[in-house]
């Protein structure tokens, strides 16, 4: 499946986005560094029974970058034009890392446009030695100091499905723009606590998923998001990290097809 681009409102430039499938549309926004298509296994199976866009970052892939000084709500907003352009109407949203900052923000300033949200390896409320190691790698990428080797060994074990999602996501990290990396990445480092109060007034199911062996995105702050959203449920996967829709798949994915199932009235049941 090809990339397609769209203009959007001034100022965002073009959205790049993968569009397939019909029914109730999912919206899937990667996080910092990836592209629209490590949504891959997501998209082939969620396609089948529903409208599927996965949409590639600002700065990534086809996607025109944010100003250098974004923060999370400017990515909030991005978000806003995107489903505006779209005409998507109320739609599941689905957000990884900082997509996930970025579908949890969305949900709180725009509830009308959300049927669902969840975010995949979220962050929550980083405690203060979190907070300054992401600091710091920002403050480096912003400087033009990339180390790729760091994250990959933190995010991928050693089984064969890891070592294949690995060359994925080296690929993707190796093509990124460093610019709208960085401006990204800034904004995903101090983004955690922007949105942390507003969970409790989302009340569309929510679902807040990690792995168990996801240092920085915990399960802990899974099950806060969850306990704390008037409709939610955390889920935890185990043997896996930080790119769980990639090294965990088939998991990922029937857990997502679960959310999708629910009813908008459904009260937490995990």
């Amino acid at each position: 499946m090809t990339s397609t681009t769209l203009q959007l409102s001034e100022p965002y430039g073009q959205v790049a986005y993968r569009d397939t499938g019909t029914g109730a549309p999912v919206l899937l926004i990667h996080g910092v560094g990836m592209q629209s298509a490590s949504w891959g296994p997501q998209i082939d199976t969620l396609s089948a029974t529903h409208r599927v866009i996965a949409v590639d970052m600002p700065g990534h892939g086809g996607s025109d970058p944010l100003p250098e000084a974004a923060e999370l709500p400017d990515f909030v907003a991005w978000l806003f034009a995107v489903v505006t352009a779209l005409d998507l109407g109320p739609v599941s949203l689905a957000g990884h890392s900082m997509g996930a900052l970025i579908a949890g923000g969305f949900a709180a300033e725009y509830p009308n446009m959300v049927a669902r949200v969840a975010v995949v390896n979220g962050v929550y409320r980083r405690n203060a030695a979190a907070r300054a190691a992401v600091e710091a790698r920002a403050a480096e990428i912003k400087q033009g100091k990339v180390d790729l080797e760091t994250p990959l060994t933190r995010w991928f074990g050693d089984s064969a499905q890891d070592q294949i999602a690995r060359d994925q996501v080296a690929g993707w990290l190796s093509a990124v723009d460093m610019s709208g990396y960085a401006t990204a990445y800034g904004a995903f480092a101090r983004g955690d606590s922007t949105y942390a109060d507003a969970w409790g007034r989302v009340t569309c199911p929510m679902l807040a998923l990690t792995g168990d062996g996801d240092p920085n995105s915990t399960p802990e702050m899974s099950q806060a998001m969850a306990a704390a959203a008037q409709n939610g449920a955390a889920k935890v996967i185990t043997g896996h990290r930080h790119m769980v829709n990639l090294t965990a798949p088939n998991e990922v994915t029937a857990i997502l097809q679960d959310w999708l199932s629910r009813s908008l009235t459904q009260r937490r049941t995990a």
